[in-house]
């Protein structure tokens, strides 16, 4: 069985996943040497148990700058994991992300006045990608001139596709990312601000303060992670709400089922698909042996399709209630940034179906995936609606 589809990029893969899920839950690639797992109870499991599946990149030495996400949170495990965590959870507490939303909603109105008698936009492009950019930046304390290279250098980073695999274009950026947020990080250190970055520069653990390689990580990964899952919730859910005839309609007069709406697009279509691990030691997974320091992926694309967890998992379904999906992980490593990606996608959601009537896709509409086997996005997302 091969394990990679005619098309890398499709924007329907679950038909594939499906396969693997029966044929090959945990499946060996020879090719790559690495290892992938399909099914919702193994994900969970690869997800979750630390102690068996390690969240460190191999042969990366944390105190390398030059390695971006070498010491962030997704490649640590506890107990600096544990530690790291602590410091950045005062930004993303419930309390902290509900001091965002007038900001939020105030950005969202700007995007939908500049297009809303238009009539017809790239949703992606006019409001999707420039919001969350926007909201990360301001955490961060980035200036607005800055933007346009932030969303350049993340959708490059996550344009990686195969365990391990990195080309002059990934390296490049690295590099210039690395550059820019030593640079800010030094600014910073000598004129510190009400953000992030500056409060992360004065945190300590245990007397100590943050190395610079791990302020690095913390810079890089809310970059990415902020921005590009947000995106592409929002352009997903646009999407799955489009398709299904009378679903927009439901959520005007039923505002109250946009959360759980939500919910189902994060299921239905995970902004992201994939997640890396390493096996600590020898180990079994769905009765297949795997070596110790295997390269693993746990396919959080198929797990949230799976027949096993879901009824129905190939509709989509606005009703469907104790949605457990693992868009966003599961145990420690559950995404901090959750809340906050939620609450941007229900602000920006309920703006747009009320300020934009009759939404749908533009007649012929060539959508593609963004050329990703991580992240699920579109690369645009043309619609149209009435206009007064």
């Amino acid at each position: 069985m091969d394990f990679v589809p005619a098309n890398e990029y499709s924007l329907d893969p679950f038909p594939h996943y499906a396969r693997m899920r029966e044929a090959a839950p945990v499946f060996h690639d020879e090719q790559s040497g690495s290892w992938h797992v399909f099914r919702y109870d193994d994900v969970q499991q690869v997800l979750s148990d630390h102690a068996r599946f390690s969240s460190r990149l191999g042969g990366n030495d944390p105190s390398e700058t030059g390695q971006l996400f070498a010491s962030s949170l997704i490649t640590t495990d506890p107990p600096r994991h544990r530690q790291l965590r602590s410091l950045v959870t005062q930004a993303f507490t419930p309390k902290a992300v509900d001091a965002l939303a007038p900001r939020i909603s105030q950005l969202t109105e700007e995007l939908l006045d500049g297009i809303a008698s238009r009539g017809t936009a790239d949703l992606i492009q006019e409001l999707a990608y420039p919001l969350p950019v926007i909201v990360i930046s301001e955490l961060l304390g980035i200036p607005a001139q800055d933007r346009d290279l932030f969303k350049q250098w993340s959708d490059v980073i996550v344009s990686q596709t195969r365990t391990g695999t990195t080309n002059e274009n990934h390296y490049l950026t690295n590099k210039e990312m690395t550059e820019y947020f030593l640079d800010l990080i030094e600014q910073r250190r000598h004129q510190p601000g009400q953000d992030l970055i500056s409060n992360l520069q004065s945190a300590e653990i245990d007397g100590q303060k943050l190395s610079v390689a791990e302020l690095l990580g913390f810079c890089a990964l809310l970059l990415v992670a902020g921005n590009e899952t947000t995106t592409n919730l929002i352009g997903n859910a646009v999407l799955c709400f489009t398709e299904v005839p009378g679903t927009i309609d439901r959520l005007l007069t039923e505002q109250s089922l946009l959360p759980q709406a939500i919910e189902e697009v994060l299921r239905f279509r995970s902004p992201v698909q994939s997640m890396y691990r390493v096996t600590v030691a020898d180990t079994t997974l769905g009765e297949v042996q795997i070596p110790a320091g295997a390269p693993l992926v746990a396919w959080i694309g198929s797990a949230n399709r799976d027949e096993r967890q879901f009824q129905r998992p190939t509709q989509f379904d606005i009703d469907r209630s104790q949605i457990r999906h693992l868009a966003f992980g599961h145990g420690i490593h559950f995404c901090l940034g959750a809340p906050l990606a939620k609450l941007e996608a229900k602000i920006a959601l309920e703006a747009t179906l009320s300020r934009l009537p009759g939404l749908t896709l533009a007649p012929g509409a060539h959508l593609e995936r963004m050329e990703s086997t991580i992240i699920y996005g579109l690369k645009t997302l043309p619609a149209r609606w009435q206009t007064a």
